[in-house]
């Protein structure tokens, strides 16, 4: 039985294969942050004489990207972007998801919004029926933090601070707990509609456009 580590590198793998057939020599690719998206990384290295340049969704991986010679620019210096690479907490097979367990969910989504397709890359543990196991993670402005978590509270959802971690936008995390989420797209609207929130860990509303999911069997592709 493969190791969770042996499933996300070889979905790593497909998915620097995806990068290699499908991106044109010289594009600018989007990266992910977290676990599976440092297996990304550590494998696109080799395509660095073929890859333009790459735009990091946080320090930590702006930090592992330059660390392998790979150029990295600010999303400000890019005007398109082909593909955006990143992994998710949980993923359903309509392809929306939650992001954000490792507190880069803005710069994450401001990325993908960017990019022309978003490649999701997963194990097979992160496939769900319905999203809400995984606690949902909403970024607030320090201000807001009592304010938006009794808006919460109001919807249904138990918020519980993330202690001791700032995101890289120098802002606090809400992890939202209890929550069956019935209507992805819905929720993610209205949590952005709170004032003080930044945004959310829903992807539905731009969801990946193609699931790259690692299994014993193999990598199988869900979506284009």
């Amino acid at each position: 039985m493969a190791t969770q580590d042996e499933l996300k590198q070889a979905v790593a793998w497909a998915a620097v294969e995806y990068v290699a057939d499908r991106v044109p020599s010289g594009s600018i690719v989007g990266v992910g942050t977290g676990s599976t998206a440092n297996f990304f990384i550590d494998a696109l290295a080799r395509l660095k004489d073929r890859i333009g340049a790459t735009v990091a969704s946080s320090e930590a991986t702006r930090r592992r990207l330059a660390g392998h010679g790979l150029r990295v620019l600010d999303l400000n210096e890019v005007t398109s972007m082909p593909v955006y690479v990143d992994g998710a907490d949980e993923i359903t097979p309509r392809l929306e998801m939650v992001k954000g367990g490792g507190g880069a969910l803005t710069r994450e989504k401001i990325v993908a919004a960017v990019a022309d397709q978003f490649v999701c890359v997963c194990d097979e543990s992160k496939l769900v029926a319905r999203l809400g196991k995984f606690p949902l993670p909403v970024e607030v402005i320090p201000m807001a933090r009592d304010y938006v978590a009794r808006e919460i509270a109001k919807l249904g959802g138990q918020p519980r601070l993330r202690e001791g971690f700032v995101t890289d936008n120098g802002n606090l995390i809400l992890d939202v707990h209890g929550w069956q989420i019935a209507d992805p797209a819905g929720l993610e609207t209205t949590l952005d509609g709170i004032v003080g929130v930044v945004t959310n860990g829903l992807f539905a509303r731009r969801g990946a456009d193609l699931l790259l999911l690692a299994t014993p069997a193999g990598v199988r592709q869900i979506g284009k």
